[in-house]
């Protein structure tokens, strides 16, 4: 008796776990048959659920590094073209002007709507310093300008290194008939005095920054819905081929900074950082300040004390 118990209890707890299997086989089923935006939901949430969480976490700051990626990869892509290419067969100064607004037009419109598209750590500086954007932000937004600038400059050079190669025989250099450096990095015309360098790019950044300001005021133009984008390509075309000359118009520390890295360890060297007389300073420091001064000018001259009135941050 005893023993067909045992068994009797055997048996019971076999069926107990089958159906147990049976109810969990059940639970996980419908979601195997639910649509397939459902299971697509479903399978990146377990599988990519950590990087879901960081893309949400940076996404300001992915922002601004995808638009800082594609306006290097504009601008340094259309010096690549020009310089790699001499006697003006794939285009000039003009072209490169062009290219450089464009490359800004489209680079506005990947991360405006996100970061408000800065994509410059003088415009970081100056929209903290004189518009209230958060000081906590600064650092996140400045390193992701920085890296974009980097990465695109790195695969600008994949997509010209046949091209670059040609032209230079194989021998990356600074200065001289074949120098490729300044594809990437800005460097100032032989007659120029380090001082006289560095007020040509504060000058351009300073009417960056008062341009941006005079853009973003909602008072100071009767300007059409959205028009931000152009205006601020517009403006950046503007300072190229009216001030660019001199030092290559960097007004930008990250577009500056980050293809030079890139070149330092892509075959230019150290020299980078020390040639024209140790010039890889001023196209980081002159357009922060620059930066600060067109914003100050701004506020005295033009500024509206109105409650509609904001900056841009393109």
């Amino acid at each position: 008796m005893a023993l067909d118990e045992r068994q009797t209890s055997k048996d019971t707890i076999l069926e107990m776990n089958a159906e147990e299997a049976d109810i969990k086989g059940n639970m996980v089923e419908p979601i195997v048959d639910q649509k397939g935006e459902h299971r697509e939901e479903i399978v990146h949430t377990t599988r990519f659920g950590v990087l879901t969480r960081l893309r949400r976490r940076y996404r300001e700051e992915l922002a601004e590094f995808m638009g800082t990626f594609i306006m290097i990869v504009f601008g340094v892509g259309v010096v690549a073209q020009v310089v790699t290419h001499p006697g003006g067969s794939k285009g000039e100064n003009l072209s490169i002007n062009l290219s450089w607004g464009l490359g800004v037009l489209f680079g506005v419109y990947a991360a405006g709507g996100i970061s408000g598209a800065h994509l410059n750590p003088a415009v970081t500086l100056g929209v903290a310093a004189h518009c209230g954007f958060a000081w906590k932000k600064v650092p996140g937004f400045i390193i992701a300008q920085m890296l974009g600038a980097f990465c695109a400059a790195a695969v600008v050079y994949l997509n010209y290194r046949d091209a670059i190669s040609a032209f230079d025989g194989g021998v990356r250099t600074i200065t001289g008939d074949t120098s490729t450096a300044g594809i990437f990095a800005t460097y100032p015309q032989p007659y120029l005095s380090t001082g006289g360098a560095f007020f040509s790019e504060f000058f351009g950044t300073a009417i960056l920054a008062i341009g941006l300001r005079s853009i973003g005021e909602a008072k100071s133009a009767d300007a059409p819905k959205g028009h931000s984008p152009i205006a601020v390509a517009l403006l950046v075309m503007g300072i190229g081929m009216s001030l660019g000359s001199e030092t290559g118009y960097a007004i930008n520390p990250a577009r500056d900074f980050g293809p030079r890295l890139f070149t330092s360890i892509a075959g230019w060297g150290g020299d980078v950082y020390t040639a024209a007389n140790n010039y890889a300073w001023i196209p980081i420091v002159g357009p922060v300040l620059g930066a600060q001064a067109g914003h100050l000018i701004y506020g005295f001259f033009a500024e509206y004390k109105s409650v509609d009135s904001k900056a841009v941050t393109v």
